[in-house]
């Protein structure tokens, strides 16, 4: 009781009106809301569209007519659409968050799904361009209301007043746009007429542009231009196929600005999506994410999507028609929700179609494919093993054979070994390939993963990263009585480069060119670095590092006994000399090999360089004081 009584005591709050700085919401559309002033003209198709659209659901025999004018310093465009009355011109035309296209709004049936507005911002974003908007509207469902005149300014007041009949006898609405100082540029004729082609080329009605003076009812000074151009072009009957491939690579390159190296159609009806993937025609990065076009309804709402297509298809540029996926408040890009993810999966699917179609029947052009974007496609073909052994004909490979195919190499070669960096493998190339090893470089973005799923395509082989182990066996060995003359060489070579961690073997291999090859593989470098942090940790660190010792083989210098120089080395009586050289031929080992020099390298390097300059010039003072 004490509760009601206390409640019954206050007066209920007085319900108060949102209020609206109109020159504040101009400044949110123009700087944070749309990327550009560009976006009026959209604005002013839309309604206009829309208003078409309402006027069909309620008489499917009126005349369908929109016309766009321009002259500098004005826009003006007039439909034969549905109307407003005074009563929903205060109401629609001046309220943030109301739309007439929302189902059922002022008598209004066809459901929200059929036009293009959808936020209620309607003709109050033209003044990112306007001073002044002016509107003489009559209403189609009303026949028996006057004309009406709603008149606003960029300070943010309107009014609307009923006109004479004689001011507009048809149903329908004209839109007068006075342009706002300093905005002058969007109200060029040209201007206007190129935003319209590009934002309106696929609308469902036929819109013409003119240019020049308009009155009231939009008539303009000049001729008539058409604005659309329906059907699109990827819906067009073609007399062929070839036909047709030139039409779409023509419309690429006006739209892109290039020439395709092919087109894919996109063709989800259950999706509601029609349109046409473009494969570029030169290499782009992985990384980067291409800008599709998308027009919703016909209306385009954005040539820079880059939500439209898996991150892998970034070797193609789509324009598609939608009248499924929803834009964003701006209406510049998609909404990321569940429908856009189906429908990306969906187009995903349909590139790797057109992939696995050109592999079964049309090699040259997967062949012509490839050789450009080879990458996109290991990309893909990580993630699906199906589309991994339909390419695996086609994917190329660098090998210590030559740049060929994957399916070429394993024809040769049941074991396959690769290295993991670039380096490695040009070091190790000329050799393999000279001792019949496979090698294949798996330096490059993707290959080492395409290598690892490759025994799950292909069971019959195996497949290894290589390691010195492996290269010296495949070396073909020196006679037992060479190097055992050559223990003491050997010998002098093993305790020289101790401190390196490597270790020396003789063996003879081709090309002879080559005096010496440095080999390590990942064991060696992950037992080098423990070597190094060992060193230069403390005793408790020491302990866990000595404790974590591996068995892992070393780096080795290979030496070949086929080279002169070798040789020549090998027979020197000075000791020290051969230990010099010994180093030499490290240092240049371990430069051939490209790999990042240790500060113990670098000082080995400096060393053995003096070491032999003092020797030559040594060798010399010993020659000028013998004469």
């Amino acid at each position: 009781m004490t509760s009601a009584s206390s409640s019954s005591t206050h007066a209920d709050p007085a319900a108060n009106s949102f209020q609206v700085d109109l020159r504040g919401l101009v400044d949110l559309l123009s700087h944070h809301l749309y990327s550009s002033p560009r976006v009026y003209v959209r604005e002013l198709l839309q309604n206009a569209v829309d208003a078409v659209t309402a006027r069909q659901a309620l008489d499917p025999e009126a005349e369908i007519r929109i016309r766009l004018s321009a002259s500098a310093g004005r826009v003006t465009i007039e439909d034969s659409g549905i109307g407003l009355t005074a009563a929903e011109a205060h109401s629609l035309l001046a309220t943030i968050g109301r739309s007439s296209k929302r189902g059922g709004d002022h008598g209004l049936e066809t459901t929200r799904r059929e036009f293009l507005g959808q936020f209620g911002i309607g003709l109050l974003a033209c003044f990112v361009v306007a001073r002044q908007i002016r509107v003489i509207t009559r209403s189609a469902r009303d026949p028996q209301a006057a004309p009406v005149e709603w008149l606003a300014t960029d300070d943010g007041s309107y009014t609307v007043r009923e006109l004479p009949e004689d001011a507009r006898r048809e149903p329908g609405t004209t839109v007068i746009l006075q342009a706002r100082p300093g905005a002058e540029e969007w109200t060029v004729p040209a201007k206007v007429e190129q935003l319209a082609r590009d934002y309106g080329s696929l609308l469902p009605y036929d819109i013409t542009f003119t240019e020049g003076e308009s009155g009231g009812e939009g008539s303009g000074g000049g001729e008539p231009r058409g604005i659309t151009d329906r059907p699109a072009v990827w819906d067009r009957p073609f007399p062929t196929p070839a036909a047709r491939r030139v039409a779409l690579a023509g419309h690429c390159a006006q739209l892109f600005g290039f020439t395709p190296l092919d087109s894919i159609d996109l063709d989800l009806p259950v999706a509601g999506v029609r349109g046409v993937a473009y494969v570029l025609p030169e290499p782009t990065s992985p990384a980067h994410r291409a800008g599709h076009r998308v027009h919703l309804k016909g209306m385009l709402l954005t040539d820079h999507a880059d939500n439209l297509l898996p991150d892998w298809a970034f070797f193609v540029r789509a324009v598609i028609d939608t009248d499924t996926l929803r834009p964003t408040a701006s209406r510049e890009n998609l909404y990321d929700d569940e429908t856009l993810s189906a429908v990306r999966e969906a187009l995903g699917a349909r590139v790797r179609a057109w992939l696995a179609e050109l592999a079964a029947s049309e090699p040259e052009r997967l062949a012509a494919f490839l050789s450009v974007h080879h990458l996109g496609v290991k990309s893909l073909a990580r993630h699906d093993a199906e589309l991994l052994g339909l390419m695996l004909p086609w994917l190329p490979f660098e090998t210590s054979e030559g740049s060929m195919s994957l399916q070429e190499f394993t024809a040769a070669h049941t074991e396959i070994h690769f290295t993991r960096t670039v380096e490695e493998f040009r070091q190790i190339a000329p050799i393999a390939a000279a001792h019949g090893l496979g090698v294949i470089n798996a330096g490059y973005t993707y290959d080492a993963d395409l290598l690892a799923l490759l025994p799950t395509v292909r069971p019959d082989l195996k497949v290894t990263e290589l390691d010195a182990g492996a290269v010296t066996e495949r070396l073909d060995p020196v006679p037992t009585s060479a190097e055992l003359a050559l223990a003491p060489f050997l010998s002098t070579a093993r305790t020289r480069l101790e401190a390196q961690g490597c270790d020396v073997v003789l063996r003879a291999f081709q090309p002879v060119s080559v005096p010496a090859l440095y080999l390590d593989d990942r064991q060696a470098r992950q037992e080098r670095d423990r070597t190094a942090a060992l060193d230069s940790a403390d005793s408790l660190w020491s302990g866990i590092l000595g404790a974590l010792r591996g068995s892992a083989p070393r780096a080795r210098l290979v030496l070949n006994h086929n080279n002169p120089l070798i040789r020549r080395i090998s027979a020197l009586p000075d000791e020290a000399l051969t230990g010099t050289a010994v180093e030499s031929l490290y240092g240049q080992a371990l430069l051939m090999s490209q790999r990042p020099l240790r500060p113990a390298d670098s000082t080995l390097l400096n060393r053995a360089f003096l070491g032999l300059l003092e020797w030559a010039t040594h060798s010399t003072d010993s020659q000028e004081g013998q004469k």
